[in-house]
This record gives structure tokens, C-alpha cells and sequence, in this order.
């Protein structure tokens, strides 16, 4: 039965030095640093044993080099796609939400017309993208397992749509770098297996 159902491990990208500033990074293009090598290594040695028939990531540097080592010997080419980039915050991408945690809560709360000036996406937007992607590429490899690596934003949103309680309240702040779901899909609907880095 289990051969009907794609496999999928949704990874976060590992650390940049906007994660360690605090910075809203959106769909600015920040590379990993060196912590943010070593924990994709890391985990690229935690995943050895899963044969992955295919890798997909987030076009934006972070997500892409991060596939790239988890990748390692893997003689996979990596497919890029916008689709499951991180949301775009606009005018707020480079602001520190150091000392204001409450900034995210700000910028959802902004009106339509307010976000259109600030070119902030709405979250129903990116989810959208986001899950109109997944749900393409899972019905393209039932039967088969597959990394897809991608944003803390994104994934947040995506566990939340699965109308899960548990996760009913998961702020950005709930998923590490690197951190994990392992799901199954049957191309229509989606169930975790096991998550790993998510509080």
C-alpha cells in the first residue's frame, strides 16, 4: 500500500548570519554560513540511509546550497522553484525582530491596502504557491521519496493548513534550521510521520 504514496522529507534551510542578527529575511538572497554548512552536513549524515529519487528546493541561496550538501554523493540534480520560496515581507525584509517579536503579528495584522504599499504577500498567497507545489510534486513521484528544502515560513503555514491543533499556534519562532517533517502524501491529502526541530 505504501508503494501508492509518495514520501517526503520538508527540510528547513540551515543558519545564515540574518538568522543569528535576528533579520527578517524573506526572499532576500542570503547564503548559509558556516554554522548553517555544518548542521546541513550533519544532517546529510543523519539522512544517509534514505534513498531519495528526487530533490527539490527554494530557488533562494540558503535553501538551494543546503540541498546541495544534504545532496552530497547523490547523484540527483536539484530542482529549483519560486514556488516554495520564503514569503515576501517587502519594506520589512532587513528589519531586526530582536527586541519586537511582536513585528510578525504587525505586519499580518496590516490592512490590504497597507500591505499592498509595504508589497508585503499575503500568507494566503504563499501558502497557495506553496501547497499547489507540494501537491504537484507528490503525485509526480508516488511510490518514490523525496527531499524538498525549503523556509521556516512556508512550513509553519503548511502544518497549520493540515488544521492540526498541535500546531494551531507554531510561531516563527518554532522551527529550527534544519529541522523536518517527514510526511506521506497520496497526492491529494497528507499525513506526518515524524517531525524533528519543530517545538
Amino acid at each position: 500500500m505504501k508503494n501508492t504514496y509518495c514520501t517526503i522529507y520538508l527540510v528547513r534551510h540551515g543558519e545564515t548570519d540574518w538568522n543569528v542578527k535576528k533579520l527578517i529575511q524573506g526572499q532576500k538572497d542570503i547564503p548559509l554560513n558556516e554554522k548553517g554548512r555544518k548542521q546541513a552536513e550533519k544532517l546529510s549524515g543523519k539522512l544517509k540511509k534514505v534513498k531519495f529519487d528526487a530533490i527539490y528546493s527554494s530557488d533562494l541561496k540558503r535553501a538551494t546550497e543546503t540541498a546541495k550538501i544534504i545532496a552530497d554523493k547523490r547523484k540527483l540534480n536539484i530542482i529549483k522553484s519560486m514556488a516554495i520560496r520564503e514569503r515576501y515581507f517587502g519594506k520589512y525584509e532587513g528589519v531586526s525582530f530582536k527586541k519586537s517579536k511582536v513585528i510578525f503579528e504587525i505586519i499580518n495584522n496590516l490592512m490590504t491596502n497597507e500591505k499592498k504599499n509595504a508589497k508585503v504577500e499575503e500568507e494566503q498567497k504563499m501558502i497557495k504557491r506553496f501547497i499547489s507545489y507540494i501537491h504537484e510534486v507528490s503525485v509526480q513521484n508516488l511510490g518514490k521519496t523525496i527531499l524538498i528544502v525549503t523556509h521556516a515560513g512556508p512550513i509553519r503555514l503548511f502544518l497549520i493548513n493540515l488544521s492540526l491543533r498541535i500546531y494551531k499556534n507554531l510561531s516563527e519562532g518554532d522551527i529550527d534550521n534544519l529541522s523536518y517533517v517527514q510526511l506521506i502524501s497520496d497526492g491529494v491529502s497528507f499525513e506526518i510521520e515524524k517531525t524533528k526541530g519543530i517545538k
